[in-house]
Parts: structure tokens; sequence; C-alpha cells
């Protein structure tokens, strides 16, 4: 997914990757039940739905970066990055909505329609926030 390490925290990093983590460490820190009749949802094969995939990503890294500042970092990832993250992949209503533990994986959720903006109806305000790369505030 992301290579946003340099050479120095690959060195250090606990895990090759982000299927590493989610394996070795997230799985089984987060124990839930994750059964049919639970308020609880989880594909196994988390790695197949883009939402969850960019956000165990993200977990992943951000867990790297607060493990190495020592301190209370470990629990900035909780409730900053991990809680957060974690609530919306195991909401019923998220990204594993028809995927259980039993059925496995179900490819039915599909991207939110798109159409392409009138450019006589619709500018994009010039405020800098709408560039790709801009920093808000810079």
């Amino acid at each position: 997914m992301s290579n946003d390490f340099s050479d120095t925290d690959r060195q250090e990093r606990v895990y090759a990757g982000v299927s590493e983590f989610v394996r070795e460490y997230l799985s089984q820190l987060y124990r839930r039940q994750v059964t049919d009749i639970s308020d609880t949802v989880w594909c196994p094969e988390w790695w197949r739905h883009p939402e969850a995939a960019v956000r165990l990503d993200a977990l992943w890294q951000a867990w790297e970066h607060y493990r190495m500042k020592g301190g209370p970092g470990i629990s900035v990832w909780f409730l900053e990055h991990a809680d957060p993250h974690m609530i919306k992949l195991f909401d019923p209503r998220g990204p594993f909505k028809y995927c259980s533990v039993r059925n496995g994986h179900k490819e039915m959720l599909t991207s939110l329609p798109v159409e392409k903006p009138d450019l006589d109806q619709w500018t994009e305000p010039d405020n800098g926030l709408w560039d790709k790369g801009a920093v808000p505030g810079a």
C-alpha cells in the first residue's frame, strides 16, 4: 500500500507490511465475537475491501510510528487511530456489511455513484483546498 517509511524506519519496523500487522497483531489484539448473531462484523478477506485496506494500512503505519515514540504513544494510537478506524470497520453498515466469518467475502457493495460536474454550473473554490497536495493553512 504505502511507502511512507524512510530506510531507517524500515529497519526498525516490527512488521514487514499491513497484512503481517493485521494477521499477527491487530487480529490478536481486537478479539471480538464476529458471528452471525453479533453486531460486530469482520471479513476474513479484509484486503478485498479498498476502504478496509486503506484504513488498516494507516493503522499499521501509525502503530509503527507511535511505538517508537514511547511514553503515551500507544495510548494515542488507540484513542486517535485504532479505535475510530476499528469502529468503522466493525460496524454492520460499514465495508464488511455483507461479509461474515462463516460465509466469507461478499462483493455486493459498489463504488459511490459519481457524475462529472457541468463546468458551467460548478467551479472549484479558489482556496487551495481543492488542489491535489495542497496543505490547508500553509
